[in-house]
């Protein structure tokens, strides 16, 4: 069955089972491999996506629970004030190791500002508690968010 998603902005034809999982829609048939696969159940997140601005793992997201939202992934991160102000911060606080979950990592903490532009360290904790991190950047994670949020996002 096809699925029309609208992904970064433009809608794309999706011609698959609706059960399939969104990070193999993005990864196989749209060859956006920015998103990364990590555990396939939701509990790691290296795969998060943003779906109306939340959030979302997209392992256990199906196409066809997408119909009239609106998807963002990595590769659109640095259209937004937001992402931009992160992305410049996790080059400042030197975050990436082996940079596999980044891109879950940086998706999970724009949510969070953009919900919340000035969050308590709890908050952040809180919030990224479901992003797993095997090289254990999570102070710099964290340090890196507090930046993003204290220089703000309007010059970004």
């Amino acid at each position: 069955m096809a699925y029309t998603v609208n992904i970064n902005g433009q809608d794309r034809e999706l011609d698959v089972p609706g059960e399939m999982p969104l990070l193999w829609a993005l990864r196989n048939e749209l060859d956006m491999v920015g998103t990364k696969f990590g555990c396939g159940v939701g509990l790691c997140g290296a795969c998060t996506v943003h779906v109306d601005g939340t959030a979302a793992r997209s392992c256990s997201t199906p196409v066809s629970s997408l119909a009239g939202k609106k998807v963002r992934t990595i590769e659109a991160l640095a259209e937004t004030p937001t992402g931009r102000a992160l992305q410049a911060a996790w080059l400042d606080e030197d975050v990436m190791q082996c940079g596999y979950c980044q891109a879950g990592q940086l998706m999970t903490a724009t949510a969070l500002l953009d919900r919340n532009p000035s969050p308590s360290a709890q908050q952040i904790d809180t919030a990224m508690a479901g992003n797993i991190c095997r090289c254990a950047c999570y102070t710099r994670i964290r340090d890196a968010i507090a930046m993003a949020a204290e220089k703000g996002t309007a010059n970004a």
